[in-house]
């Protein structure tokens, strides 16, 4: 669930919770123990950094493509560092990126803080392999392949049609609002259309679960992670009542995710699971696919602002399907999504560009001998697919914009925006047709411009425009008139 996932794999501090924790954890230096590797084995070139510390600091407060290039340049397409207090290797080749998570998938096993295991649920399906992980994989694509999602298309075009007027004539943090609307798909995806009384309790204790969820691990009253847990608990007693309650029904109220984890489709595979088992695959589910897709789409709203010859050609191209729908008097189908042609290869060149997921986390479960070098038993790896999106030998001039260069395909294992392999985002499919629903509506109904005066890049922890893009927002017909 590799774009959904992602979220998963962001680190357990903040950049203010790391200001905190340098003076102390410097003067704890002389007290830590340090890493220890085989001195007669070959380890992949790099720097450690400080003890403990290692690079971390430098890794969440650098721009990510500054930090991955100047070390590949440095010290080629593999090399160790030490982050997050694990020691690494990253790798930055698409063979290499395609033997961690595919042809070699066994000897690395997915890998995450122990505190985002206790914050989403340890019967998550990210946290697991081998058996159990492959019939839960079922079930989740049972409830997000196309087949699943296509009479979706409806219900996520009305969260549009809602939130859209809302912004207008107004100053919006587009990241936040990008948010709201990710969530509200999220929540269709998991309890289908059905709202049960609980869901505004479990959206607000998701919320709260959300501020904690990339703070510091101490769970101290007060604290953000400890006011977190607390809605952990409480979002995991709702959802076990909401549960309790669809298995004593005859199933046809019920949606999404939660119908199929509850073995009520039929023709679907059919796994026995818990309450607590499918509490705590909800709770990811949920999480996963909403803080990465309004990243993506925050970064879709900038390219199209500072693109304006395309911005138009996406108009267009909407405005010719709107002709189509007003003529035959319905709203957006599936099909009608799979015939936009130029508003998918600018998604796909903003996932490209964008490369929310800088890489992902893997640790070796046996000593493993890689191109000459050695990687021990414990060893995070991370397959950088922010280095390979931009990567000029597979991109030319990365740094530009260029939608055109999806006319043709990629070469293989060079654009991996969902991930590879076993671990990959069953989730792509619902992620680009909410994408492509949106635009659909906006670019056709509105035009924006950038309020804020700083053009950068924040990491918190997603690379996302500076200050979350505040725009405003105004009708296209008082621009056209």
């Amino acid at each position: 669930m590799q774009l959904f996932c992602s979220s998963l794999l962001t680190p357990p501090f903040s950049q203010s919770d790391f200001v905190l924790l340098l003076i102390p954890a410097l003067l704890l230096l002389g007290l830590v123990l340090q890493w220890r590797h085989p001195k007669h084995k070959r380890l992949p070139p790099g720097s450690m950094g400080w003890p403990y510390i290692g690079e971390t600091l430098r890794l969440y407060t650098e721009n990510p493509n500054s930090f991955f290039s100047s070390r590949q340049k440095r010290y080629g397409n593999i090399f160790k560092t030490h982050v997050l207090g694990c020691p690494c290797v990253m790798i930055t080749s698409p063979e290499a990126a395609r033997m961690v998570l595919v042809s070699q998938a066994h000897l690395f096993k997915p890998t995450y803080p122990r505190s985002k295991e206790r914050m989403i649920g340890p019967e998550a399906i990210f946290f697991h392999q081998g058996a159990y992980h492959a019939s839960l994989k079922k079930l989740v694509q049972a409830a997000l392949l196309p087949c699943a999602i296509k009479g979706s298309v409806s219900e996520i075009e009305q969260i549009v049609l809602r939130l859209l007027p809302t912004w207008e004539n107004s100053s919006i943090n587009t990241l936040l609002e990008m948010k709201r609307f990710a969530f509200d798909v999220a929540m269709i995806s998991a309890f289908g259309n059905n709202r049960d009384f609980e869901m505004e309790g479990i959206k607000h204790l998701y919320q709260c679960l959300e501020k904690g969820y990339n703070s510091m691990p101490l769970d101290l009253p007060g604290t953000p992670f400890h006011k977190a847990m607390k809605a952990r608990k409480l979002l995991n007693e709702t959802l076990r009542g909401l549960i309790a309650k669809r298995r004593k029904s005859d199933g046809e109220e019920s949606g999404g995710l939660l119908r199929v984890l509850l073995g009520k489709d039929h023709n679907k595979p059919n796994l026995q699971l818990s309450d607590s088992q499918i509490a705590d695959n909800i709770i990811g589910v949920i999480f996963a696919a909403h803080d990465t897709t309004a990243s993506i789409l925050t970064w879709l709203i900038k390219y199209l602002h500072d693109n304006a010859d395309l911005l138009e050609a996406v108009t267009r191209e909407q405005e010719g399907i709107r002709r189509k729908l007003f003529a035959e008097n319905r709203g957006l189908t599936w099909d009608d999504t799979k015939h936009m042609p130029l508003t998918s290869r600018v998604i796909q060149e903003t996932l490209r560009t964008a490369s929310i997921l800088s890489f992902t986390f893997r640790e070796a479960v046996e000593d493993v001998e890689f191109e000459g070098y050695f990687i021990p038993k414990g060893w995070k790896v991370l397959p950088l697919f922010r280095s390979i999106h931009h990567c000029a030998d597979f991109f030319p001039h990365p740094e530009k914009f260029d939608p055109s260069r999806f006319e043709v395909p990629p070469k293989p294992n060079t654009f991996m925006p969902f991930g590879n392999g076993v671990h990959s985002c069953p989730g792509n499919e619902l992620a680009k047709l909410e994408m492509l629903i949106l635009l659909h509506h906006l670019t056709i109904a509105y035009r924006w411009h950038v309020t804020g005066d700083e053009d950068g890049i924040q990491y918190g922890p997603f690379p996302v425009p500076k200050q979350g893009l505040p725009i405003t927002v105004v009708p296209r017909s008082k621009i056209v008139s």
